[in-house]
């Protein structure tokens, strides 16, 4: 093995040791909460004991979950690449710090589809490097590569569509921008890869598969695998 896939294993371990860091830190709130629900209620009735810490705990939940996604947000904020089209070889520190973002990302991913569509679900994408307009609704935890997608005014993003700014192919890395238009629709399940941009009004329908590089033109409907023009919208 050489220097390269030694320092992406030893990173990818660290990751466990940062991911066990994070969750812990997001759970100090939710502990904060359990004890003093227990220390509140010790003197009750067995009956309110259950019922309150019983709440408590359901509340904890969520509490931990609404932090994990902020701290990840907040961390995203600080290391996110920069935006652009760009090229790099594989094994490279950009890679390296591209699949960082990537496994902060997979610490919340599961949050993310609990609590979508939602402005927790906005919030922690724009912390995250996605420039998002006004009314937009995202109701995905597959958007990927947030730092390099613009989702613009009025656009909605269907459940379970992955939007992917990223590709290797030929021992490189590529990053190519994803810009959704106003008004536009992501259909449920959708798949949109690098370089892609969907006009204005435009609808990219259920379960297609939109190539890299794409535009599709303001109000048209796309569909297919891969997607092709289906017709104008009036």
């Amino acid at each position: 093995m050489d220097l390269f896939g030694v320092l992406q294993h030893t990173i990818t371990t660290i990751l466990l040791g940062v991911a066990s860091v994070i969750w812990g830190i997001a759970a100090i709130p939710s502990v904060f909460l359990l004890i003093w629900s227990y220390e509140s209620l010790i003197n009750a009735e067995l009956i309110i004991r259950v019922i309150g810490i019983s709440l408590s705990l359901g509340l904890a939940y969520i509490l931990w979950g609404i932090s994990t996604v902020l701290i990840i947000g907040i961390i995203g904020l600080i290391i996110s690449p920069r935006k652009g089209e760009k090229r790099v070889p594989l094994r490279s520190l950009t890679t390296i710090r591209w699949g960082l973002i990537a496994a902060l990302t997979r610490f919340s991913h599961s949050w993310i589809e609990l609590i979508s569509p939602s402005w927790i679900t906005n919030m922690h994408y724009k912390m995250m490097g996605c420039k998002i307009g006004k009314n937009v609704q995202i109701n995905t935890a597959n958007l990927n590569d947030a730092f390099m997608v613009e989702i613009r005014d009025g656009a909605v993003v269907g459940g379970g569509a992955s939007i992917n700014a990223h590709l290797v192919e030929k021992g490189q890395l590529v990053l190519a921008p994803v810009i959704i238009g106003k008004k536009s629709v992501i259909g449920a399940h959708s798949l949109i890869t690098p370089g892609c941009e969907i006009g204005d009004g435009a609808i990219v329908a259920a379960k297609a598969v939109l190539p890299k590089w794409t535009k599709i033109p303001s109000n048209e409907i796309w569909g297919g695998i891969p997607a092709k023009f289906i017709k104008k919208i009036e």
